[in-house]
């Protein structure tokens, strides 16, 4: 992530969670946001219309889960974001939904396989679904870092999605891409067929999708 004001980022959170809202992919006051600052991150805060919620509202939260005196409470899923930078050092922000079909899924317990080779945007041959645990915990964080070792994405079972990325901006892109596949799929779904492709396959997109990395994160194999 560039260097940027602590203000600057506290804005861009806040501007990175209406987006997320006012895209539909979540609605009222459910989902988060985070980026990594410091040791630490930045994060929603609990139970706040985001309609509502000012720069000076966006909590930090240590590296050890400690919340400096003279703020608000955190989002209560802040383990697993906080644990998702733990395991993903290569990652600096952190979106998280309940988006319709991305929730279908989960509670289904599906993955998203390899039905459409842009399911290799999140890193690798499918789009993963960690197991149940209660939201806010530290069990449910422990999935979530295991789901997100080898990937940018996971379903959460009978919970929703998570997307991380080198920014804000891309961290939402991606949660909106994978809200389109899990739609895609749950259609293809219905018709009873499904034509995956293979793990070769997949290894070669998740490649080409490294180089078209080097510009953007979401560049499109048919740019």
């Amino acid at each position: 992530m560039k260097r940027v004001s602590e203000k600057a980022l506290r804005k861009e959170i806040i501007a990175t969670a209406l987006s997320m809202s006012r895209s539909g992919l979540t609605a009222a006051r459910s989902g988060n946001v985070s980026c990594r600052f410091k040791d630490g991150m930045l994060i929603t805060p609990s139970g706040k219309r985001y309609e509502e919620t000012e720069p000076e509202d966006i909590v930090f939260v240590a590296a050890n889960g400690s919340v400096p005196r003279g703020q608000g409470k955190p989002s209560s899923e802040w383990h697993f974001h906080l644990t998702a930078y733990h395991a993903r050092p290569d990652r600096s922000a952190v979106v998280h939904t309940h988006s319709t079909h991305a929730t279908v899924l989960a509670c289904a317990h599906k993955s998203i396989p390899a039905f459409h080779y842009m399911v290799a945007v999140a890193g690798g041959k499918d789009i993963p679904c960690v197991p149940y645990a209660t939201f806010g915990t530290e069990e449910l964080a422990r999935h979530v870092a295991a789901g997100l070792k080898d990937r940018d994405a996971c379903l959460m079972a009978n919970h929703g999605q998570i997307a991380l990325g080198r920014s804000l901006t891309y961290a939402l892109e991606l949660a909106i891409e994978v809200e389109v596949l899990a739609e895609q799929y749950y259609k293809l779904l219905s018709t009873g067929t499904e034509h995956l492709l293979s793990d070769a396959e997949m290894r070669k997109v998740v490649e080409k999708f490294k180089d078209y990395g080097k510009n953007t994160e979401l560049d499109q194999a048919d740019n």
